[in-house]
């Protein structure tokens, strides 16, 4: 295999995804359509990098069983190398419960099972040295979060870190994910995620995280904040140096519509362009772009744009 340009590193899950009319607190709604689609945000973003060819690895565990087969043989396909994916012996294979309405409202439910059995050992420090780019993606309990924060000590500055901690590690605060946002070059973040892992305001949080040594953040809007010009500011990107904002080219109706993954989609889009020595806001355009064919699907890997759907001058 050519040599690795970005390995994933995260938790390998099968994901449930139910699109229900409305998500609600107690009570009944109907399910309006159904999907097991493999998941993992880490795991995502990974598969849709090998979908635009490039090379990448992926580091984690599945159970021994249907699920777990069926999350490699979906990275074998598009050509991620998964032979460090450990296959733990009479485990089950992680699951997520996702619930989504036509709002853009989400509640994921995780169930860690073999994620929670990764250690130490299941790490090949070798392998991940390769890699231009390690993408880290949350576990649900801490012993793989330890073991995340004693692999980035080990990693030289070389090998750049993004990191996407989501909302189960922003709960953690940025005190506990210090560690690993000192080493971090790209921090990966939607805007309830950086408010919460920071306590102010997105704009504030980002400054708060460069500050600690990250050097790149990126900041998804969700449905986007409108300026005054009637512009839908779909990103907020910043760096010691620079900021910009990114803008939605697809008309505000399509930012309605089911949005599972498509976060992850967006740092697919971004590392390619940064792969490329892109400029920051041509990374947050491939975003967009990347963001967009998750966006309407549910399932956080369909509508994956191959190579060939890229527009030229981004290639």
């Amino acid at each position: 295999m050519s040599v690795l340009e970005v390995v994933g590193f995260g938790a390998m899950n099968m994901d449930y995804l139910y699109q229900v009319t409305k998500i609600t607190t107690e009570g009944e709604q109907v399910v309006e359509d159904f999907k097991l689609m493999p998941g993992g945000s880490a795991a995502n973003t990974i598969y849709r990098l090998a979908k635009l060819k490039i090379n990448t690895g992926f580091v984690g565990v599945v159970g021994e069983d249907e699920n777990g087969k069926a999350l490699l043989e979906d990275f074998e396909v598009v050509g991620v190398d998964t032979s460090q994916i450990q296959i733990k012996k009479r485990a089950k294979t992680g699951s997520t419960l996702c619930l989504s309405d036509k709002s853009g409202k989400r509640a994921l439910y995780v169930l860690p099972n073999a994620n929670s059995l990764l250690n130490t050992k299941d790490i090949n420090l070798a392998y991940l040295k390769q890699a231009k780019i390690v993408h880290l993606s949350s576990f649900a309990n801490d012993e793989q979060f330890n073991v995340q924060i004693n692999m980035a000590r080990e990693l030289t500055t070389s090998i750049k870190i993004a990191f996407a901690p989501g909302m189960l590690y922003a709960l953690k605060g940025l005190g506990t994910l210090a560690p690993l946002i000192k080493r971090t070059h790209i921090l990966f973040t939607n805007k309830p995620e950086i408010e919460q892992l920071t306590g102010k305001d997105f704009k504030a949080g980002a400054k708060d995280c460069l500050s600690q040594g990250c050097h790149i953040i990126v900041i998804t809007l969700g449905k986007g904040s409108t300026t005054k010009k009637g512009d839908i500011i779909t990103s907020y990107i910043c760096s010691d140096s620079e900021e910009c904002k990114i803008k939605a080219e697809a008309p505000a109706s399509r930012l309605q519509l089911e949005t599972t993954g498509a976060g992850d989609a967006f740092a697919a889009g971004f590392l390619f362009g940064f792969l490329k020595g892109r400029k920051l806001e041509e990374c947050g355009l491939l975003g967009n772009i990347m963001a967009q064919s998750a966006i309407g699907n549910l399932g956080a890997r369909e509508g994956a744009l191959s190579l060939a759907q890229i527009p030229p001058r981004y290639r």
